[in-house]
């Protein structure tokens, strides 16, 4: 009896020895699923959750499709008779809407643009400062080589321009 109240006995009944436990790798996995799994309260409540969330969802589509429905049968005749008036409007706005749009959006391609040409010409080497440097230095090459090309055969295109116009 003083054998079961000692607290060293009872961890020895509980845990066994490390010797004699053996690890089964799927055994211990199944058991680590086992223990996150939920019990049947918590799915009984998540379940209970998702109808309330479902069924009051459901509901507020039903209210949203009838108050559209009524709204359109009570606003089309008004819609109707004031239409003439609506489509000037409507194209008004939108080529208004349309027309700030496109300033903002080109306000900030010009910003962008000057901001990589500050810090490209500040030497702090924005993304793409290697494509315009070799740009660059090609177009400086072919420019050296036609000057060079024009000077070799300068001489030539001016002799063969004399001869053809002796008196010029």
């Amino acid at each position: 009896m003083a054998e079961r109240n000692n607290p060293t006995h009872q961890q020895q009944q509980q845990r066994p020895s490390r010797a004699n436990r053996t690890v089964v790798p799927s055994s211990t996995f199944l058991q680590k699923i086992q223990s996150h799994a939920p019990n049947t309260t918590h799915f009984l409540g998540f379940l209970l959750l998702f109808f309330v969330s479902a069924t009051t969802l459901l509901i507020l589509t039903g209210l949203t499709l009838t108050a559209t429905v009524f709204g359109l049968v009570f606003f089309m005749p008004v819609i109707v008779v004031s239409s003439p008036v609506w489509f000037p409007i409507c194209t008004l706005l939108f080529l208004t809407a349309v027309g700030f749009l496109s300033a903002c959006g080109f306000g900030v391609a010009v910003a962008a643009g000057s901001t990589w040409m500050y810090r490209y010409f500040r030497g702090m080497h924005p993304p793409g400062s290697d494509r315009v440097d070799s740009a660059r230095t090609r177009i400086y090459d072919t420019a050296s080589h036609v000057k060079d090309y024009a000077m070799e055969y300068g001489g030539y295109l001016q002799s063969k321009v004399k001869d053809a116009a002796p008196g010029a």
